[in-house]
């Protein structure tokens, strides 16, 4: 006899289907916030390329495992010549396996074409995406360089720097910032992408060319001038005998102020970097001495280094701060002569009226539409100002040209 039909409530045939469940009618966005812990370390050192000295072997490398025995090592064509042995030497000593490329050091030659020769070269090398940081020896132009190709390259590799000059010591090569300039104009193209670590060792400036020891001491000079006037009284004192030195303690007073320059200089840029890494606050101290500089140097590239640009800016500011009231007279004589001492220039035939107002231009484009402009207030202390006219620059130029005239 054919078996009854079931009845629909018979829970041995019901099926059960999910249908999907409908969005609400009002969501059409979503919010994804997420964080990520920046840390790395600026590390004072000494001996750095000394074999026994296992620092720059580890550096940047996990702790708890064996450093990796390959590296991929980017220096420039002065440093291979000064320290290509001894880098050598000291790899060979600690198993490490080295790929080199050398570039050609140089602002003119911080370009998009020599990322891509450091790109080229670690595809080649077949480097992993974690385990072998990349170590970059030289000045902020290289750091720069090697710090924006790994921070491209499969959109991020470990990196460590070895700064070889002054300005690479205590301001190119401590900061998360890389940049290569593009279209005439300076660091138009980077990142924000820091360093492992960044071994600091002055035993470097000691074939260090003056200029370029005037060059660093500018960054140094300005961050006494916003930030820290026992650094400033430090190199109004010490500033010849430092650069005679060239930072190595000579002397004993010459290795107190070397020591106790570099400390302040690191830790006061180091302190007002952090809390402001990526620069979500666009009035910064440190870029005192950076409203007016990129236009001027990258306008007369190669006449001016890039810490000469930058006392040329220290200068015209300085003078606008005295004849706004925010410094003495007294006060700006010192700077102007402060920064004199330390092998800078303070007034420029490139300082005209016309490519001074178009470096301001820019430089309020950069700060997203407003000057906000650092002044010295005293020294050691700095103001924000968005109301500098044309008739105050070309005031301060005239009187620093005219300043120059009657000194030579």
């Amino acid at each position: 006899m054919p078996e009854a039909p079931r009845s629909p409530r018979d829970s041995s045939t019901r099926r059960t289907v999910t249908l999907p469940r409908p969005l609400p009618a009002q969501r059409t966005t979503w919010a994804v916030r997420a964080e990520q812990a920046v840390e790395y370390d600026v590390v004072l050192t000494s001996d750095l390329l000394d074999p026994a000295n296992d620092t720059l072997a580890h550096a940047g490398t996990d702790p708890v495992l064996a450093p990796p025995a390959r590296r991929c090592v980017v220096t420039e064509r002065t440093v291979q010549r000064l320290y290509g042995d001894r880098l050598s030497a000291y790899f060979l000593a600690h198993g490490i396996d080295v790929r080199w490329l050398v570039l050609d050091p140089g602002e003119q030659n911080k370009t998009v074409e020599a990322v891509l020769r450091v790109v080229d070269t670690l595809d080649s090398h077949g480097i992993p995406r974690r385990r072998e940081p990349v170590v970059a020896v030289g000045g902020g132009v290289l750091t720069d360089i090697v710090g924006f190709a790994c921070s491209t390259y499969r959109r991020g590799l470990p990196h460590v720097r070895v700064p070889t000059t002054l300005i690479g010591l205590v301001d190119a090569g401590i900061g998360a910032k890389t940049g290569v300039n593009h279209g005439g104009s300076k660091n138009r193209l980077g990142s924000y992408f820091p360093p492992r670590c960044t071994l600091v060792d002055p035993a470097f400036l000691a074939t260090l060319p003056p200029r370029h020891l005037s060059n660093g001491l500018a960054e140094i000079l300005k961050i006494a001038l916003v930030l820290d006037r026992p650094l400033f009284d430090l190199l109004e004192t010490h500033g010849p005998l430092l650069r005679a030195e060239r930072f190595q303690g000579a002397s004993p007073q010459g290795a107190y102020a070397a020591d106790e320059t570099l400390r302040r200089a690191i830790g006061g840029m180091l302190a007002e970097l952090e809390p402001n890494l990526w620069e979500d606050r666009l009035e910064r101290a440190v870029d005192y001495g950076h409203s007016f500089s990129p236009v001027l140097e990258m306008r007369v590239l190669p006449a001016l280094l890039h810490g000469e640009a930058v006392a040329l800016d220290m200068a015209l500011t300085t003078v606008i701060a005295c004849d706004r009231g925010l410094l003495t007279t007294g006060q700006r004589d010192r700077v102007l002569a402060v920064a004199e001492a330390l092998g800078l220039p303070v007034t420029h035939d490139a300082c005209r009226p016309d490519l001074l107002e178009q470096a301001l231009a820019d430089t309020v484009r950069h700060r997203d539409g407003r000057q906000r402009l650092p002044l010295p207030t005293d020294i050691g202390s700095v103001r924000f100002v968005n109301d500098l006219t044309g008739d105050e620059v070309r005031s301060a130029a005239a009187f620093l040209r005219e300043r120059g005239n009657s000194h030579a």
